[in-house]
């Protein structure tokens, strides 16, 4: 029978996630999100276990609203080029099974600056701060993962009234989990 996990970076985002449903809550960031879920995989049985990545995002081009399931994450503050130009994989971009073909660029930078949107939005859709450090971590252990992104704001300046937007998505992401599981 399978098992899920909803995995938040906050509280307030995992906030109407059905009873009997577990929770793991990370902190912010890929390296928090990444030692959080790996740790996580270490305490129990990951046979059955399928990760839901549910969360808050910033649209980086206008008109984006709603949920999302990202088919590719993208890691947006590695140095890429340069690592390939040392002969090594940075392994930048990581395929999500199950995705609806947006691109999740997920970095350990909270965008509100328009010139970081604007060169983000060239190679994606969305962005956030953990689905990179998730979506990796499973990709180690053999877990099965969904990225499940509801839009909180433009990632732009008022993307720094966040603390009064996440309890709508919160909303949104817990309606679409019971969904998922039903």
């Amino acid at each position: 029978m399978t098992e899920f996990l909803v995995v938040s970076a906050v509280a307030g985002e995992a906030r109407y996630v059905p009873e009997g449903i577990s929770v793991l809550i990370t902190g912010v960031g890929k390296t928090a999100a990444a030692v959080a879920v790996s740790r996580a995989f270490t305490e129990r049985d990951t046979a059955d276990l399928v990760v839901l990545n549910v969360g808050t995002t910033g649209a980086l081009r206008d008109g984006l609203s709603g949920v999302y399931l990202p088919s590719i994450v993208i890691n947006h503050d590695v140095n890429a080029e340069a690592i390939r130009a040392i002969g090594l994989d940075p392994q930048e971009e990581l395929h999500v099974e199950g995705g609806d073909g947006t691109v999740l660029a997920s970095g350990d930078v909270f965008v509100t600056d328009p010139v970081v949107r604007a060169r983000l939005a060239e190679r994606a859709h969305l962005v956030d701060m953990e689905a990179y450090g998730v979506v990796y971590a499973c990709r180690e252990y053999g877990v099965p993962v969904r990225v499940v992104k509801h839009v909180s704001d433009s990632a732009d300046e008022a993307a720094l009234d966040w603390p009064a937007l996440v309890d709508t998505s919160a909303k949104v992401l817990g309606e679409w989990v019971s969904d998922y599981v039903r």
